[in-house]
């Protein structure tokens, strides 16, 4: 079964970048015993290490599983892709709201009355059309790397799915759906979801597009029609909230009739949706807006009024909790943010284009979806709807906005702020637990054909020693002891960095050694049933830096039970982060770890500020640099 149905690369981009590398495999193996040590038990390693070297010795398993992968290479765009979509979201068998789905927290709007949000709703429908004219016609300016290495031109590829794709639900395994033909049948069509009911938005009747008073005058026809139902048809979208497995055997059910049929081909056919949610009664706090962005606030909120298979929703509260709920497996965080600051600056900077009624065409109401229910399909939206709930009220967020510094001081210091705010995370972590773990990192391999992800290993033997040098009770380092492990830490994740996004670093190459052993109907080699590896690969910390430019944040849920999810937006004066733990793991609390982590941003900077004031005073005071500092507290 095809993961992914797409053309071969179309030329779409004038350079032709090049294929990802296959890195050497003594590099990747060393790599991963230095990455894998500070994690481990003594014992434990010394089995790993030998486990390891066997895999890598001269004619072994490692040598033919790389030659096989070299081969792979050649005859492939880009040989990890569909390895790395199916190990990362497509076998994945987690409910997509807060496990998977990234959000994106919208400022909150005012809105005076409900007019004022559906035009507020027409002008983001008009902003998100333009932005999609734009990918239509390849006329998006090519993206440039910024960081470390920057300048390199991109890969575009991810942009032409955002309104194009869809995820399909399967038994064992999800199917990610592209269209690419433009003719399709199915005339361009927005869903709206409104009370839970869901409406087709046809955005250019008799091929011309709506304007944005047509649009709005069709928002109130949907808002009319859902509140005056007589028949409320059951809240479907809530099928979408559920596991995978779940989800497809329910959507098996639900095409044995041609109405369900018919309703679902529409929503997967559409450009993106548009929730149109109820007030949620809530205090609009960071916190809460991100929350309800994750899951809607479960199935006594908005948490029904969603469709989370479709790539892009847009949600506009009565309330003004707005922001937009992406499927991650068609594209990264950057292409989310790029076009939600298209589309917020398009509502904030064009003037509204309020038709005169003259212009304004006598259209059709829009369709509302109709759904055949039986007894079977109701117990599997209830169940649906229990464990929605289940996992709204497990979900631990935090939104922290740290204001004491930002990018700014960090710059001053010649450090990388996003190596810098790593490091910082490993202490917090380290404050908490007295050991560093697995740690994921999200890195843009877009410099490559089709290039998306690889991962920073975050946890370094770099980092343990600073974080044991600022936490150590027994031991008491100087300034200038710390600030030399300080910069060892930084150094080290800055070179990780720079390995990864030139497709240098070892989740995807290890990977690629364990996929091709499983075509080759191999017995598991070693190396992937080691617990080291096993242990390696539960990514207890998982973080990603999401800039923005326009007031907004991201955010995601842990992604394994013992978890925290730790997003960050570093600003010139401030950082936001988005920390999130599940209630149920009594080891994790996202407050906890945002104490630690505040109290961890202060110490290195007081640190730096001592550190720099002894660098500055004449060398014969005997003060600063030398002077023991208690650590810790």
């Amino acid at each position: 079964m095809p993961i992914m149905e797409k053309e071969s690369c179309r030329d779409r981009d004038s350079q032709v970048l090049p294929k990802v590398p296959v890195p050497p495999l003594k590099q990747t193996l060393d790599t991963y015993l230095k990455c894998v040590q500070p994690l481990v038990k003594e014992e434990q390693f010394k089995k790993t290490k030998a486990i390891v070297e066997k895999f890598g010795a001269t004619g072994g398993i490692g040598e033919m599983l790389q030659k096989k992968l070299l081969e792979r290479r050649e005859k492939t765009n880009n040989w990890v892709y569909e390895y790395w979509l199916e190990d990362m979201y497509l076998n994945n068998r987690l409910a997509l709201p807060v496990n998977s789905s990234p959000v994106m927290v919208f400022p909150k709007q005012t809105f005076r009355d409900q007019k004022d949000a559906l035009r507020f709703s027409a002008r983001l429908i008009r902003g998100v059309l333009a932005y999609k004219a734009l990918i239509d016609v390849q006329a998006l300016p090519v993206d440039f790397a910024r960081g470390q290495l920057a300048g390199t031109p991109l890969c575009m590829e991810q942009y032409y799915r955002l309104f194009t794709s869809y995820r399909h639900p399967g038994l064992k395994t999800d199917t990610l759906k592209v269209q690419m033909n433009a003719a399709s049948s199915v005339p361009e069509h927005i869903i709206v979801a409104c009370k839970n009911q869901f409406f087709m938005l046809d955005v250019t009747p008799s091929g011309k597009q709506l304007n944005e008073t047509e649009i709005f005058s069709q928002l109130e026809k949907i808002l009319k029609t859902a509140n005056s139902a007589e028949e409320k048809l059951p809240p479907f979208g809530l099928l979408t909230s559920d596991g995978r497995t779940e989800w497809a055997q329910a959507r098996d059910v639900l095409t044995k009739d041609q109405i369900n049929k018919d309703s679902l081909a529409l929503i997967e056919s559409c450009i993106c949706v548009v929730c149109l949610d109820e007030p949620s009664g809530l205090e609009p706090r960071d916190t809460t807006r991100a929350l309800l962005m994750l899951h809607g606030g479960g199935r006594e909120k908005n948490g029904a009024n969603r469709w989370y298979d479709k790539s892009m929703q847009f949600v506009v509260g009565m309330d003004g909790v707005c922001g937009v709920v992406c499927e991650h497996s068609a594209f990264e965080g950057i292409v989310l943010v790029q076009c939600s600051e298209y589309v917020m600056r398009y509502i904030t900077g064009t003037p509204s284009k309020m038709a005169s009624a003259a212009s304004v065409r006598e259209l059709p109401p829009p369709r509302r979806l109709l759904w055949k229910c039986n007894a079977h399909i109701q117990g599997l939206l209830t169940e649906a709807g229990d464990r929605l709930q289940r996992l709204v009220n497990n979900l631990d967020m935090d939104v922290f906005k740290f204001d004491a510094y930002g990018k700014d001081l960090i710059k001053k210091q010649k450090m990388s702020p996003d190596a810098f705010i790593q490091v910082a995370l490993q202490l917090a972590f380290f404050k908490c637990r007295g050991r560093l773990v697995s740690t994921y990192e999200s890195a843009s391999i877009r410099r490559f054909q089709d290039g998306r992800v690889d991962n920073i290993r975050s946890a370094t033997p770099e980092a343990l020693a600073f974080v044991k040098s600022m936490t150590d009770e027994r031991v008491t380092y100087t300034d200038s002891e710390k600030m030399k492990r300080l910069r060892d830490a930084i150094s080290s994740q800055t070179n990780y960095t720079i390995a990864a996004i030139t497709g240098m670093a070892i989740d995807n190459h290890l990977l690629g050694l364990l996929r091709i052993s499983k075509e080759l109907n191999m017995e598991k080699p070693d190396i992937f049933c080691d617990e080291t590896f096993v242990a390696s690969n539960q990514f207890i910390l998982s973080t990603s830096q999401v800039p923005t430019n326009v007031e907004m944040f991201c955010c995601y849920g842990p992604v394994v039970p013992n978890g925290y999810g730790a997003c960050y937006n570093p600003q010139s004066d401030h950082i936001l982060f988005c920390v999130s733990s599940f209630w149920e793991n009594t080891e994790t609390s996202s407050a906890v770890f945002v104490k630690a982590l505040n109290e961890g941003l202060l110490e290195i900077r007081d640190l730096c500020n001592r550190s720099s004031a002894a660098a500055s005073k004449p060398a014969d005071t005997g003060q600063g640099a030398g002077q023991p500092q208690k650590s810790g507290k």
